[in-house]
């Protein structure tokens, strides 16, 4: 990825919410944004604790908290009044607390969208942007049933908003969990070898996408600025398989045992991030790909041609899993680690 600088237009001056804006992805985006000539940086999430803990670690007059959950409408409308750009990353996302209680995370992932939706329309935000995952492709579990959900709903609501009346876009980004984002396998294997226990591996043959939380800000960034509403955008990656990943972490740090003790419920062997159906409607796009909403007109193959200079069909790819896409090598995955501070 290269480091884009965000059109002035983009972020110049404007006032900016960040939904779940004290999660990891959140805390990011803040950092990132703040380097810019923001006017306001509204960050909305339902916990204290942590809004307390990100506000003593994050110093600027441009910030406000806001308390509030996305399922209240009311306070997600006051949230967003004068803003120009959303980031919705508001989400229950543990898969196993997601089983046992489904319908909760049906009230915030599905509902507490639709909800972002329509407060960003009473507004007439400018642009928003929702978060999404690859656990929302063919999904196996409710969380990514939930946040395929999410992503209809926002792909969806450009269909029924006037544009003489309204500004506001809508678009998804769409990608795998973040290299070293918490309850991910990079921080569980570090502490599993220095704390001199086997390395648990569910499957040898496992792979998964590789992204950095650099790498997937500068994503989001480029697909904001491009996006004209209605696409899901997801990044071009590499993938690295589990036992390359423990390799580089003994090779880091100290040898130790591995012990295989299989996928859990819920869990895939390989990240897909686009199944073999969405890519008849998918496009390369500015090192991304696109996935078109094939009811909104302005994806119709001659109008997309002409929105998207330098567009092109997907032709050569059947789906976009991380067990067909470039592997990583041990060593590049070593220097990838150690570059983003994983082991300190």
């Amino acid at each position: 990825f290269k480091k884009p600088v965000p059109r002035k237009l983009l972020v110049e001056n404007k006032t900016i919410l960040i939904t779940g804006g004290t999660g990891s992805l959140g805390q990011a985006l803040t950092k990132r944004l703040l380097e810019y000539n923001v006017k306001a940086l509204r960050i909305f999430s339902r916990n204290e604790s942590k809004q307390i803990e990100m506000e003593s670690n994050i110093k600027d007059d441009r910030i406000r908290f806001f308390l509030g959950d996305v399922r209240d409408l009311q306070r997600l409308t006051r949230a967003t009044e004068d803003v120009d750009l959303v980031f919705h990353a508001a989400a229950l996302k543990h898969v196993p607390k997601i089983e046992y209680n489904p319908f909760e995370a049906i009230k915030t992932n599905v509902v507490g969208s639709q909800n972002m939706i329509d407060a960003c329309l009473a507004n007439d935000v400018e642009k928003v942007i929702c978060v999404g995952t690859d656990k929302a492709v063919s999904p196996l579990n409710t969380y990514g049933a939930t946040k395929l959900l999410m992503e209809k709903l926002f792909v969806a609501a450009n269909n029924y908003l006037n544009p003489e009346k309204h500004r506001t876009v809508f678009l998804a980004v769409r990608y795998g969990n973040v290299l070293g984002s918490s309850g991910s396998v990079i921080p569980k294997f570090i502490e599993q070898i220095k704390t001199n226990k086997p390395v648990t591996i569910t499957d040898p043959k496992m792979t998964r996408f590789s992204i950095t939380m650099n790498e997937a800000i500068d994503f989001i960034f480029n697909a904001t600025k491009v996006g004209k509403g209605s696409e899901v955008f997801v990044p071009k990656l590499r993938a690295y398989n589990i036992v390359d990943v423990k390799n580089a972490l003994t090779e880091l740090l100290s040898d130790t045992s591995e012990k295989i003790i299989g996928i859990r419920t819920g869990e895939k062997l390989h990240e897909t991030l686009i199944n073999a159906d969405e890519i008849r409607y998918s496009w390369e796009f500015k090192n991304m790909y696109m996935i078109a909403n094939p009811l909104y007109s302005l994806f119709i193959d001659k109008n997309i041609k002409e929105s998207y200079q330098g567009i092109k069909k997907i032709e050569d790819i059947q789906k976009y899993s991380s067990n067909v896409v470039e592997k990583i090598p041990t060593e590049n995955l070593k220097s990838i680690i150690k570059n983003a501070g994983l082991l300190n």
